[in-house]
């Protein structure tokens, strides 16, 4: 059982959530602690320039109020929103706040995720801690 628990929430696939929340709770320890953290991708600087600013601004703060909207039922899940690439800000966030085990949603894998690779399989592949993956 595990004590520091992170749950990697894709916003736009919020159906995972409640799943992953309820594995996360099974698989702690009583008062153990829990964090929802969502990554928004890191726009392209040759994108970024043709974005409003205003739109910019706003991507943080628009997925915090979503994640906290998703989380409703889940008053002890802590939610974290950050920037940066998914599959490799989540190993680094569990790194820095020594997270004991990651639980992350998964699809069926298709043939782009074998040239690209899939957010939960860099996390897998890279973790240093337990990962538990969802399908």
């Amino acid at each position: 059982m595990y004590k520091n628990v992170l749950v990697a929430v894709a916003l736009d696939h919020p159906e995972h959530v409640t799943e992953a929340l309820a594995v996360a709770k099974a698989l702690s320890i009583d008062g153990a602690s829990i964090t929802a953290l969502h990554v928004v991708e890191e726009l392209p600087n040759y994108v970024a320039l043709e974005v409003p600013e205003e739109l910019l601004r706003s991507r943080k703060p628009n997925a915090e109020a979503e994640l906290t909207s998703v989380l409703a039922d889940g008053s002890d899940v802590k939610p974290v929103v950050v920037f940066g690439h998914a599959g490799r800000t989540i190993v680094d966030f569990a790194r820095e706040h020594s997270i004991d085990c990651i639980v992350i949603a998964s699809h069926k894998p298709g043939l782009q995720d074998y040239f690209i690779g899939s957010t939960a399989q860099r996390v897998v592949r890279h973790a240093t801690c337990a990962v538990h993956v969802l399908r």
